[in-house]
């Protein structure tokens, strides 16, 4: 997994906004780049929502979401639109952008080994250096500890 110092890798996703984005489309602000497993699950919902329910907070101190996902751009429109998303959600149906960062990684579930995206956050500087990693995310208080983390560290 990519750590606080390295150099964001670039990428170019399809968005819910029906955009190609690129991250140096992103120069200037602070990006928070999250990674989750799932469209409509559980977890992935509650974190999505934390983040919209955050989304003009963020906006404040300059700082732009980004949610990724392998699920296809289809998924995405669907979830955005359930639960009111104000942010892109980026379809990695190749999982290459997960790969860069370091998240696409073994998992086990009912005893059963897969491959898939590991729940994680990257805080991205306005020069395109990740500040912050949280590797393993517990979705509770999360988005509200990135938060403090960008203003006290990453504002102005």
């Amino acid at each position: 997994m990519l750590e606080a110092g390295q150099k964001a890798p670039d990428f170019s996703l399809q968005a819910t906004n029906g955009d190609m984005l690129t991250m140096d489309e992103f120069k200037g602000k602070n990006v928070v780049l999250y990674f989750y497993p799932k469209d409509m699950t559980p977890g992935c919902t509650t974190e999505a929502c934390d983040f919209r329910d955050h989304h003009a907070g963020f906006a404040e101190i300059n700082t732009v979401v980004l949610g990724v996902s392998a699920d296809p751009v289809s998924d995405h429109e669907k979830f955005t639109e359930k639960h009111a998303l104000p942010f892109p959600l980026l379809a990695d149906v190749d999982h290459k952008l997960c790969e860069a960062y370091g998240v696409w990684q073994e998992k086990t579930n009912f005893g059963k080994k897969y491959m898939g995206i590991v729940r994680a956050t990257f805080v991205i500087d306005k020069e395109g250096v990740i500040r912050k990693v949280w590797p393993k995310v517990k979705v509770e208080g999360h988005v509200q500890e990135v938060y403090n983390y960008i203003k006290e560290n990453l504002e102005g």
